[in-house]
C-alpha cells in the first residue's frame, strides 16, 4: 500500500492576467515545480484564462497547450484545476486531475453560476460525473465553486479523504466561502483544499481545513502546504461516528 503520509496538500493563490494565458500557465508551472514529489495541488477555477468571454476562441484553443504542459508537470504529483474546452460543439468548464503524465479524471461543471452568466457561454455537466476518485490510496472528490452550495453534492462525496474546491468566488460573499468550505470538512470529516483566485473580484481565501475542523488560510502565501495524514481522518470518524466509512 502506498505511504500516503508522504503526501503534502497544497492550496494555491495567485493572480490571473486575463490577456496573457501563457504568463498564467508559467506562474502555475513554477508553483508546481517548487512543490515536492507526492504533492496534491489545487489551483483556482479557470486560473489560466479567467472567464475571458470576449476572447473565447483563444480560451478554448489554449486548453490544448495547457493540457500538454500540465501532463509533463504532473510526474509524482496530483494537480487539480479547471479549464474551459469545447467537446462535440458544446463548451464546458472541466475539472481535471493530472497525475504521472496523464489526465486521470475529468468532468464538466454541473451547476453553473447564473449571476455570472456562465449559462450563456457554457453547457452544464451532469451530477453523475461527481464521484470519488482514488489515486495513491487517497480518495479524492471535487466541487467546482458554485457547486459548493448544494448539499446533495456534498453527500455524493461522503467518504472522501480530500475534497478539492477550485473556485472563482465573489469577494462580496467571502464569509459564505469560508463557512461552506469549513463546514464541508467538518460534515464529511475529511481534508478540504480550497483554492480561490487572488484577483480583485475574488475572496482570496484559499486554504486547507483538516478533518477536526482546524482552518488555515493562505494569507499572503502563493502556496499553503499541509501534511496529509490518513490517521487524522480515521481518528475523527471513530471519535465522532456519524456513519462515514
Amino acid at each position: 500500500m502506498p505511504n500516503t503520509s508522504e503526501y503534502k496538500l497544497c492550496s494555491l493563490l495567485f493572480d490571473t492576467t486575463t490577456k496573457d494565458y501563457n504568463a498564467n500557465l508559467q506562474t502555475l508551472l513554477k508553483l508546481i515545480e517548487k512543490r515536492p514529489a507526492k504533492s496534491l495541488i489545487v489551483a483556482p477555477e479557470v486560473c489560466l484564462t479567467s472567464f475571458d468571454y470576449d476572447n473565447f476562441d483563444e480560451v478554448l484553443e489554449f486548453a490544448q497547450t495547457a493540457n500538454k504542459a500540465l501532463k509533463r508537470a504532473s510526474k509524482d504529483k496530483i494537480i487539480i484545476l479547471t479549464m474551459m474546452e469545447k467537446r462535440d460543439g458544446e463548451v464546458f468548464n472541466f475539472a481535471k486531475i493530472f497525475h504521472n503524465g496523464e489526465i486521470v479524471y475529468e468532468r464538466a461543471k454541473a451547476r453553473l453560476f447564473h449571476f455570472g452568466e456562465e449559462h450563456k457561454h457554457m453547457s452544464e455537466g451532469s451530477d453523475e460525473g461527481i464521484k470519488i476518485v482514488e489515486i495513491d490510496d487517497i480518495k479524492i472528490g471535487i466541487l467546482i465553486c458554485f457547486e459548493l452550495r448544494f448539499k446533495e453534492l456534498w453527500q455524493k462525496l461522503e467518504g472522501c479523504d480530500v475534497i478539492a474546491v477550485p473556485s472563482w468566488w465573489g469577494v462580496l460573499r467571502t464569509e459564505h466561502f469560508k463557512a461552506l468550505t469549513h463546514s464541508l470538512a467538518i460534515i464529511n470529516q475529511c481534508y478540504v483544499v480550497a483554492s480561490d483566485s487572488l484577483n480583485e473580484e475574488c475572496t482570496k481565501m484559499s486554504g486547507i481545513i483538516r478533518p477536526h475542523g482546524e482552518d488555515e488560510r493562505n494569507g499572503n502565501k502563493p502556496c499553503l502546504e499541509v501534511p496529509y495524514d490518513k490517521k487524522e481522518i480515521i481518528k475523527m470518524r471513530r471519535y465522532m461516528d456519524v456513519g462515514i466509512g
